[in-house]
């Protein structure tokens, strides 16, 4: 129990934090921008949390790359490892390396936490590709990228690639003999563009390979230019998903015109903050319990050696899968040669992307659909565009296989040549038999309307006047929606303003204690301020 004292010195302190809350407010108009940003509403589906899993991963990659690059030497210099017993990897002792290769060794073996830092980092770099790969997948399967959220679906795509090219930057920092061998693919791939590739390779690597250059520049890239293109393309999707709002799921209550879900604070606040401790928790067992890129076990590279087994992180390996599946074809005329790798190098991803950038105008010419949208399609309601995206997934896996071949053919014990054949002919097959299975399915399912969670799981925690917890469940929903306890309705009027109150039994509550936050209606045809098309 506080004293006296206690509670006039508590007093005073508030009295002064106030006098310096009111003089910032003055100054800055803050408090009215941090109501309405308090009073902004999420929806409560799971998947829009898979776009925060991407976001909290490269925090944690941030943390221990900046951790990581206090130690690492990014020098193409050679060196001869010299460890002492239990500072080092014996087995390499009086190796010839690259400084790079010796400093990641160092980092791993000497550093304090440096190898869990190194498998920390590594981890989340692959599970932030992996929930940005699924965030697009959900974006595409529920027509989230319509008007008007073009905009945005473009920043996804360019935010993929970006992240593509971070990842496969800081894959070949070590210099170990895998990220060496993928590096000679690309300078091979880079060095087959029609007319320009022999000087923009030449330029990129600074010599002929794999020369001293290249690894002082990919550090530079890794730790800068691609970082500071992540973070920006990053707050450009957050400030339209301020702006434009979420998408949400059809359901009771929702339209076009309004978002339903939790506020900001404090329901959506503790739900966000707890899966960032989730996330940090988890690749940090990862990084402690499981081993992912032990180069102490590939060595050095050496441009004559070539390890057997080598593929690729998977965002990439469906690259490597497309160069060894195509044909030995090759081009010669007028005096020019178009090389073998230029066609599943750079022509098929230059493909690939063109059709993921232009689907918003695609999917709009197929469906004719010119109208703005803020709920979103089921997957099943457009059995075409699921279609695509299944067999768009087959076009990829079958790839993504590919890349492992050498492997592959050693565990099922199958000709190296016989599964390349077989694989040849899945890149053509595999995608028009899934996207017929998922158009069949679609069809099925309209027909019964069927649907493997057809509520919530959970509830919604109600704490009484005198302490008490129940969940809302049926028997207080079903007549919720002016049931006058207390549930936060969130309205804009016409001038885009949010009066944010408690429901008195006049407002709107959806009757499971969700907020609600309307839009202003479109017109037929015009662009409008509602959700994001990746509802992160």
């Amino acid at each position: 129990m506080s004293t006296t004292e206690e509670r006039l010195a508590a007093e005073k302190r508030m009295k002064y934090e106030r006098v310096g809350l009111d003089a910032v407010d003055d100054r800055l108009g803050s408090s009215g921008f941090i109501q309405k940003a308090l009073d902004k509403i999420f929806p409560d589906h799971w998947s829009f949390m898979v776009g925060e899993i991407a976001m909290y991963c490269f925090v944690v990659l941030l943390i221990t790359g900046v951790y990581l690059a206090l130690y690492y030497v990014p020098s193409a210099a050679d060196v001869v490892y010299h460890p002492t017993p239990g500072h080092g990897y014996m087995p390499l002792a009086g190796q010839h390396m690259s400084e790079a290769y010796q400093s990641v060794l160092n980092i791993s073996f000497n550093v304090r936490a440096g190898l869990v830092m190194r498998q920390m980092h590594h981890w989340a770099a692959v599970v932030f590709m992996a929930a940005i790969a699924f965030h697009l997948c959900r974006i595409f399967f529920t027509g989230a990228f319509r008007r008007p959220r073009e905009t945005n679906w473009v920043i996804g795509l360019l935010l993929l690639l970006s992240v593509m090219l971070e990842g496969f930057s800081g894959y070949s920092l070590p210099d170990d003999l895998l990220s060496g061998t993928g590096l000679r693919v690309v300078f091979s791939i880079v060095e087959s563009i029609p007319f320009i590739g022999t000087w923009l390779a030449f330029d990129l690597w600074g010599s002929q390979f794999p020369g001293s250059s290249l690894i002082p520049r990919l550090f530079v890239v890794h730790e800068f230019l691609f970082p500071l293109a992540i973070i920006g393309l990053l707050t450009a999707h957050l400030m339209l998903i301020w702006r434009q709002k979420h998408t949400d799921f059809p359901g009771p209550g929702k339209t076009e015109t309004n978002i339903r879900g939790s506020r900001l604070w404090p329901q959506y606040a503790i739900k966000s903050g707890a899966l960032l401790m989730i996330i940090f928790g988890v690749l940090g067992a990862l990084g402690g319990l499981f081993q992912i890129n032990a180069i102490w076990l590939y060595g050095p590279y050496n441009p004559y050696t070539v390890s057997a087994g080598a593929q690729p992180d998977w965002y990439v390996g469906w690259l490597d899968g497309s160069v060894r599946l195509w044909p030995h074809w090759e081009f010669r005329s007028f005096g020019h040669e178009i090389a073998n790798p230029f066609f599943p190098g750079v022509l098929v991803p230059g493909i690939v992307f063109t059709i993921m950038f232009a689907w918003p105008q695609i999917d709009r010419l197929i469906y004719k659909d010119h109208v703005a949208h803020n709920l979103l399609d089921r997957p099943r309601d457009k059995p075409f565009r699921t279609a695509v995206g299944v067999g768009a997934l087959a076009f990829f896996t079958d790839l993504t296989f590919a890349s492992g071949t050498d492997l592959l053919g050693n565990d099922l014990h199958m000709p190296f040549e016989r599964l390349i054949e077989i694989l040849q002919y899945g890149v053509f097959v595999a995608p028009l038999v899934a996207g017929a299975i998922a158009y069949k399915t679609c069809q099925a399912l309209q027909r019964t309307d069927a649907h493997p969670i057809m509520k919530p799981v959970g509830g919604i925690l109600i704490r009484t006047a005198d302490g008490a917890y129940h969940t809302l469940g049926d028997e207080h929903g079903a007549h919720g929606d002016h049931d006058g306890h207390g549930h936060a309705v969130d309205d804009h009027d016409g001038n885009g303003h949010a009066a944010a109150h408690d429901d008195d039994g006049n407002g709107s509550a959806d009757g499971n204690g969700h907020a609600a936050e309307e839009v202003d209606e479109p017109a037929a045809g015009a662009a409008i301020s509602g959700p994001d098309p990746s509802g992160s």
